[in-house]
C-alpha cells in the first residue's frame, strides 16, 4: 500500500491518501473541508477514488466528506455509530471552528471494531478506539505495518478527551491495549503533526509512554 498525507484546514489536519499500487485504486481518509488540495492530489498521482474513510466525526477530519463523496460519487465509510452525534452537529461545528463548509452527512456503512475496509487489493482491519470521540476508528494495514490513527495518538502527545462524550482512561486503554499489541515497528499517521512509531512513544511520550502511571 501507498500513501500521501495532505494536511488541510487551518488546523492542518492530515488527510491521507492511501492506494493500491497494483491496481491505482485507492480511499480518502479524513477529508478536512479543504477539497481543492484534496483533488489536486488525487490527480497528481493518479488514483482512481473507491470510498472515503472517516476516522472520527470532527469537523477538521469529516467536514469535508459529504462533499467529495458528491463528487465523486463515492460512499462513506464510518466512523463507529457511536459518532453520529457529532456528525449530525456538524453545522454548530462548523459555527465554532470556522470551518464554514463543513457538512454533516450519513454513512453508507457505520464502522465496528474488527471489522475490514477494503479498496483495490487492499484490506485495512478497524479498530474501535474510543476516548477522543466516542467512536473513533484507526484503520491497519498489516502487510505495512501501517496504521492510520486520527486524533488518538500524536508524536509525542495523545488526543484530547475534554470535548463531548470524551474518556480519557477509554483513550488510555485503547492505546495500550489495542494499538501498542500491533508492534513496536508499527509506524501511524496521526491527525495532525508528523509521523512516528509505536515503539518512539513507548518510549519517549511524556502522555502515554510506557513509564508513565495511570
Amino acid at each position: 500500500m501507498r500513501y500521501r498525507i495532505v494536511p488541510v484546514t487551518r488546523f492542518r489536519q492530515n488527510c491521507s491518501l492511501l492506494w493500491c499500487p497494483e491496481t491505482m485504486i485507492g480511499a480518502v481518509v479524513d477529508p478536512g473541508p479543504e477539497l481543492d488540495k484534496i483533488e489536486a492530489a488525487i490527480v497528481e498521482e493518479g488514483i482512481g477514488v473507491e470510498k472515503i474513510l472517516v476516522t472520527h466525526g470532527h469537523a477538521d477530519h469529516s467536514g469535508g466528506a459529504a462533499d467529495l463523496a458528491e463528487h465523486l460519487g463515492v460512499p462513506i465509510e464510518g466512523p463507529h455509530k457511536d459518532d453520529g452525534f457529532l456528525i449530525d452537529a456538524m453545522a454548530k461545528q462548523a459555527q465554532r471552528t470556522g470551518l464554514v463548509t463543513a457538512r454533516s452527512f450519513s454513512p453508507n456503512r457505520w464502522l465496528a471494531d474488527g471489522e475490514t475496509v477494503t479498496f483495490g487489493n487492499v484490506s485495512l482491519s478497524v479498530i474501535h478506539c474510543p476516548g477522543h470521540t466516542p467512536g473513533h476508528v484507526v484503520f491497519y494495514h498489516k502487510p505495512s505495518k501501517l496504521a492510520v490513527v486520527g486524533d488518538v495518538l500524536f508524536r509525542g502527545s495523545m488526543g484530547r478527551c475534554d470535548g463531548p462524550k470524551g474518556d480519557h482512561m477509554a483513550l488510555v486503554n485503547a492505546i495500550r491495549g489495542k494499538l501498542w499489541p500491533l508492534g513496536d515497528d508499527t509506524e501511524f499517521i496521526s491527525g495532525h503533526g508528523d509521523m512516528s512509531t509505536f515503539a518512539w512513544e513507548r518510549a519517549t511520550n511524556g502522555m502515554i509512554s510506557d513509564f508513565v502511571e495511570y
